[in-house]
């Protein structure tokens, strides 16, 4: 499955933006900071990559329904579903 450009450039600045605050926690654990500060932005760390996987997933449904360009077969209804639930 190929990600549609516009839908790659929004995916791509939330897993860096990801990126960011993962680097974030780490330096935040390594100073020792409050348990409370580091769990919140952990938390948004993982937010951003749940949102990049979703996004990911949205904007190729579609793509994964119909027959890919190198004519291999459209993914099943279940292979959807256990790609969606990978995230849930």
């Amino acid at each position: 499955m190929k990600v549609e450009e516009e839908a790659a450039t929004a995916v791509l600045n939330r897993l860096r933006r990801a990126q960011g605050q993962l680097a974030g926690v780490i330096a935040m654990i390594e100073a020792g900071r409050d348990c409370k500060d580091v769990v919140t932005q952990l938390a948004a760390v993982s937010r951003a990559l749940d949102r990049a996987g979703f996004k990911i997933v949205a904007s190729g449904m579609r793509q994964c329904l119909a027959e890919s360009e190198e004519g291999t077969p459209p993914m099943s209804e279940q292979e959807l579903e256990k790609l969606f639930l990978t995230l849930a």
